[in-house]
């Protein structure tokens, strides 16, 4: 369930003041009444704009999950994946058992646009003799079609919906191990974004999608900087499985930190899934950490299916865009910047290092 948003903390300073209760005001809109929820600025600047209808070159989103549920929607986003250059959509379903085999089966009548990763089972996680089960469900996923595991989720509180172990827990070096033996890439979510983890008042630069995800109201749970930690002890320890971090690692804030752990484990990489509006904001930055570590970064989306979204990563890449926003897909106030990523680059992120990674059925 979603938290409740507590609108006393969604405000324009110095000029507005929050309306907290009682309806809305009616045009004409009293500036004193704005929520910064309901903010919508547009940019003034006279400069170049650039739509991308389509990428510049064949693309593999490495991280999407099961969003379409009929064989209708399916078809559906396999048009819009040729609309805009997608070839390939690797779903992270989290399921096992019957579950994934629904899945599977609905995906796989559109073979070579999707594949399918399944989860652990971590059923029975906290009793004794834990392992051998789970391990025998990953293996009878991978002859099922898995060709990969995730999404693998730990906020600090355990997998298994939270109630399970860390991922650098022994009772996990099983099922790790098995992955690296059958060749499939673990894609994992530690953590969130730093902004959940702070004060959320006026200070918070990402306010709005940190008080729907925070954290910083969550005794007892590993910080940020712990689940990094578990991260960097788990890629470690499991050194012949390919781990892909989503999102940065969360680590979109420290890209320099990001950095250092690609350079001491060469089977860590990261997706750029939903961290586009995060990144935008310091474009020559982004853009010099892209170059550096072309080899290890993996497009991704985890934002659904329809074209302004993909097409709205593709500006952020490949042009050089100043000043333009995009809140309502990504729900931050501030305007963002385009890469304008070299053709190198470009190809490796999009479909290159991909290739390497995936299984090839």
């Amino acid at each position: 369930m979603m938290p409740t948003i507590d609108r006393r903390f969604l405000y324009l300073p110095l000029c507005v003041s929050l309306m907290v209760s009682g309806s809305r005001a009616q045009a004409p809109e009293s500036p004193e009444k704005l929520l910064l929820n309901d903010y919508r600025p547009k940019s003034i600047f006279k400069i170049p704009t650039t739509q991308v209808r389509k990428a510049k070159y064949p693309v593999i989103d490495v991280h999407s999950h099961a969003y379409a549920k009929t064989p209708e929607q399916i078809a559906e986003w396999v048009g819009n994946m040729d609309q805009v250059g997608i070839e390939k959509s690797v779903i992270l379903t989290g399921a096992n058992g019957p579950a994934f085999d629904e899945i599977y089966a609905k995906y796989a009548k559109h073979p070579g646009r999707f594949e399918m990763w399944c989860g652990f089972d971590l059923r029975g996680h906290d009793q004794p003799g834990f392992g051998p089960a789970a391990v025998r469900e990953l293996e009878r996923c991978f002859r099922a079609g898995a060709r990969g595991v995730g999404e693998v989720i730990d906020k600090g509180s355990g997998l298994a919906r939270s109630t399970g172990p860390h991922p650098d827990d022994a009772r996990m070096d099983p099922l790790f191990e098995k992955c690296g033996e059958l060749g499939m890439p673990v894609s994992i979510h530690v953590s969130d974004p730093i902004w959940a983890y702070g004060p959320i008042d006026k200070t918070n630069d990402g306010l709005m999608n940190a008080l729907r995800w925070r954290l910083d109201n969550k005794p007892g749970i590993v910080g940020h900087a712990g689940m990094i930690g578990i991260l960097e002890k788990t890629v470690k320890k499991h050194s012949k499985t390919t781990f892909i971090a989503c999102h940065f690692a969360n680590l979109d804030y420290d890209l320099t930190r990001l950095g250092e752990m690609f350079a001491r484990y060469p089977n860590l990489y990261a997706d750029i899934s939903a961290r586009y509006a995060e990144t935008a904001p310091i474009p020559r930055f982004a853009r010099a950490f892209y170059e550096k570590h072309a080899n290890r970064l993996l497009y991704g989306t985890d934002m659904g299916y329809n074209p302004p979204m993909y097409r709205i990563t593709f500006r952020v890449l490949e042009t050089l865009d100043e000043h333009f926003y995009e809140i309502d897909q990504f729900n931050y106030h501030w305007p963002m910047n385009g890469f304008g990523l070299p053709d190198s680059v470009l190809k490796k992120v999009y479909r290159e290092n991909a290739l390497k990674l995936l299984r090839r059925k």
